[in-house]
C-alpha cells in the first residue's frame, strides 16, 4: 500500500468521525425533541373523536421531521466536503452527500482521491441514522396506534 495513501486515510478518518458523531448526537436529539411533540400530540388525540386520522397525523409528521433532520445531517457532510475542496461546488457536495448518505450511489460525482474514504463513511454513517429513524418509527407507530 502506497504510504501517501495511509496518511491521506487518516485525514479521512479524522473529519469523518468526528462528523459521524456530529450527526448522531445532533439526530438523537432531533428525535427526543420530535418525541416530546408527539407526546404532546397523542395527549391532545385523546379528546378528538377520531383517534386513528390522529395517529396517521402523528406518524405522517414524524416522518416528514426525521427527513428533515436527515437533509440537515447531509448539508453538514456536504460543507465538510466543500470546505476540504472534495467537490467543486455547492450543487455537487449536497447531491454527492444526499447519494452517499443514503447508499444510493447513483450520481457520477467522484469526491477528490484524497477524500474518498470519507464517501465511505459517510454512508456508513447514514446506515447508523436510518437505523435510529426506523427504530424510533416503529417506536412511535406503536405509541400512535395504542393511543386509537
Amino acid at each position: 500500500m502506497d504510504p501517501g495513501t495511509v496518511i491521506n486515510w487518516g485525514m479521512d478518518w479524522a473529519w469523518g468521525l468526528p462528523l459521524i458523531v456530529l450527526t448522531i448526537v445532533f439526530h438523537a436529539f432531533g428525535l427526543g425533541f420530535i418525541n416530546k411533540r408527539i407526546a404532546f400530540m397523542l395527549g391532545s388525540a385523546g379528546r378528538l373523536r377520531n383517534q386513528s386520522t390522529a395517529a396517521i397525523f402523528v406518524m405522517g409528521g414524524t416522518a416528514l421531521w426525521a427527513t428533515l433532520l436527515h437533509g440537515f445531517e447531509c448539508i453538514l457532510w456536504a460543507g465538510a466536503f466543500r470546505f476540504l475542496a472534495a467537490l467543486p461546488d455547492n450543487r455537487t457536495a449536497m447531491l454527492y452527500s444526499l447519494s452517499a448518505m443514503t447508499s444510493y450511489g447513483h450520481e457520477n460525482f467522484e469526491l477528490a482521491r484524497d477524500w474518498q474514504l470519507m464517501g465511505s463513511l459517510e454512508a456508513l454513517n447514514g446506515w447508523i441514522l436510518f437505523g435510529l429513524t426506523a427504530a424510533f418509527l416503529f417506536t412511535v407507530m406503536q405509541k400512535a396506534w395504542s393511543s386509537t
